[in-house]
């Protein structure tokens, strides 16, 4: 018995005594997770997002299922800039625009397009000088030789008085030293033979109206027709108010640029210095960033500055519209594509503007089309390369425009 009970015993001080004392035996490993348990970690993070997803394309779907003229795309786009990713489309448009950008130099045109009525007013028209009340010099070609009819100013209406027109367009190319083949539109209206108004659209201005009216040219009112043409950017990115018929809508901003038509019949674009309320007597005012053009020069802060930084920047070449003032009050839309906001400055101040504001950009939202009778019937477009139709303005638009009448 001895013998056996010695034999079984540890030895005191050896190696396995010690270990056996000192050390607990170690956890077993985890166990992997079983087929079912992942299925419900996969199940639940899924139903977490698609929750989480929920209240946006809610908001999406409402969007694109709500009365607009405005294609799903362009649509799809505006959404995105209102929900958070406003930054992302703008890098993204600014990476598309400047791969499209078009080369410098290159063959050169050999034909304008046609503006208006075929009989030019610059210099008299067939059978000889006319007398001119009021119209303006025909725009200085910048190359030569001169293309045939550049620079000179056409009636947009059967009918339009040859010696004070209410309406005259035009077109030449704007930098033909580096870009030969592009081409600016401009329009000169008579602020004494013409009303203009403002009229709201479906969608912008994105502020309460008592009544938003037909967002289209009113029908009883197309029999005057001459012109239509696109407003500023939308209010959240135009830095700036929005008022009509008195009535302030979205407040001004000091010193942003301001096309304003007053009670009286004048109409100007002006840096803003009356608060933030328009005052009485100004029929509408729409702001749309700071003046690219002051006394005939073009705002110094165009090449760097941040004002222009909004959508796509300053510096971009896409399509821009503008409208200024000339040193007469009457008033000068230009439009053209590939443009800077300074190339955008040059080519109104060229035309006669010693005041202008950046209107709108894009192909898609820029547009002026004018009519050829009245009850505008027989629409066309400024510059075909503007991408909606003629008859935009003729039905419910998103934006809000501008309609041009004969007094």
């Amino acid at each position: 018995m001895e013998m056996h009970a010695s034999a079984t015993r540890t030895p005191h001080g050896s190696g396995l005594g010690s270990l056996t004392a000192t050390n607990p035996r170690r956890p077993a490993p985890p166990k992997p997770p079983t087929p079912r348990a992942t299925r419900r970690v996969r199940r639940v993070l899924v139903t977490a997002c698609v929750l989480a997803l929920v209240p946006a394309l809610i908001s999406y779907a409402s969007a694109m299922l709500a009365p607009s003229n405005s294609s799903l795309g362009i649509r799809s786009v505006e959404w995105l800039r209102d929900h958070g990713a406003a930054g992302l489309v703008t890098k993204i448009e600014s990476i598309y625009y400047s791969l499209e950008a078009p080369a410098k130099g290159g063959p050169g045109l050999h034909a304008l397009p046609r503006v208006g009525l075929s009989s030019g007013l610059a210099g008299g028209v067939a059978g000889g000088p006319v007398p001119v009340v009021d119209r303006p010099p025909r725009v200085a070609p910048l190359s030569r030789p001169t293309l045939p009819g550049e620079g000179v100013w056409h009636p947009t209406q059967v009918g339009e008085s040859r010696n004070d027109p209410p309406l005259l367009l035009t077109t030449f190319r704007s930098d033909p030293s580096e870009y030969p083949r592009l081409v600016a539109g401009v329009a000169w209206i008579n602020t004494s033979r013409t009303t203009v108004s403002l009229y709201a659209g479906r969608l912008e201005p994105s502020v309460e109206l008592p009544l938003r009216g037909p967002m289209e040219v009113p029908a009883s009112y197309r029999h005057k027709l001459l012109a239509t043409f696109n407003s500023g950017f939308k209010l959240a990115d135009a830095n700036g108010g929005w008022a009509l018929d008195g009535h302030t809508y979205a407040p001004m901003r000091e010193n942003q640029a301001t096309f304003v038509r007053y009670a009286n019949g004048r109409y100007d674009v002006t840096a803003w210095h009356g608060g933030p309320d328009v005052p009485p007597g100004v029929v509408f005012a729409r702001q749309n960033l700071p003046l690219i053009v002051s006394g005939g020069r073009p705002n110094p802060n165009l090449n760097d500055g941040p004002e222009w930084g909004a959508t796509l920047g300053n510096a971009v070449q896409v399509w821009r519209s503008g409208i200024g003032v000339d040193s007469h009050g009457n008033l000068i839309y230009a439009a053209a594509d590939y443009q800077t906001v300074g190339s955008l400055a040059r080519i109104l101040i060229h035309a006669g503007a010693v005041r202008a504001m950046e209107l709108d950009i894009n192909s898609y939202w820029v547009s002026f089309n004018a009519y050829a009778e009245p009850g505008a019937r027989q629409p066309s477009k400024l510059l075909e390369g503007m991408e909606r139709p003629a008859e935009r303005y003729l039905s419910p638009d998103d934006r809000d425009f501008f309609a041009i009448y004969s007094r």
